[in-house]
């Protein structure tokens, strides 16, 4: 239901990941993003953390300032959308990239963090499918009729 026929350029995708400091992979089917910052300081690590959904690129720059009091204000930062399942950005390697990048940027916990971030992305997901299926926050736009005779 979710991979429908949406066209991704995973080569792309993985080009702009490995010349961003910042970036965001935003899911609109569930309203969240996963944002991963490559950066650290003397205290502060590189951070994979997942955060609603942002109307924009500065909303996320502020966001991502808020998250992240002391770093530099302006980040190289790559946003794309993901209309596809979670679970693809493995099949596709984006997540086996994103876990080296952050065990190369120095965080500590890569693969634990990242393992923990998909299994909470993934159960989002899920709860959002189960939203839909059983009509909370959904409604039809077509009711069905009865047929007649």
């Amino acid at each position: 239901m979710i991979d429908g026929d949406f066209e991704l350029d995973v080569n792309e995708i993985l080009a702009e990941l490995s010349e961003a400091e910042v970036f965001s992979i935003f899911f609109p089917i569930f309203r969240k993003s996963l944002v991963i910052d490559l950066r650290s300081l003397e205290l502060s690590g590189p951070m994979i953390q997942i955060m609603k959904i942002a109307f924009s690129p500065q909303e996320r720059i502020r966001s991502i300032r808020r998250a992240r009091p002391g770093f530099p204000r302006r980040p190289n930062l790559a946003i794309f959308p993901w209309p596809r399942n979670v679970n693809s950005l493995v099949s596709e390697g984006i997540w086996e990239q994103l876990t080296k990048m952050l065990m190369d940027a120095g965080h500590a916990n890569a693969k634990a963090a990242t393992d923990k971030v998909l299994e909470d992305l993934n159960r989002l997901q899920n709860a959002e499918l189960s939203r839909v299926i059983v009509g909370e926050n959904y409604h039809t736009i077509w009711a069905s009729q009865p047929m007649r005779e």
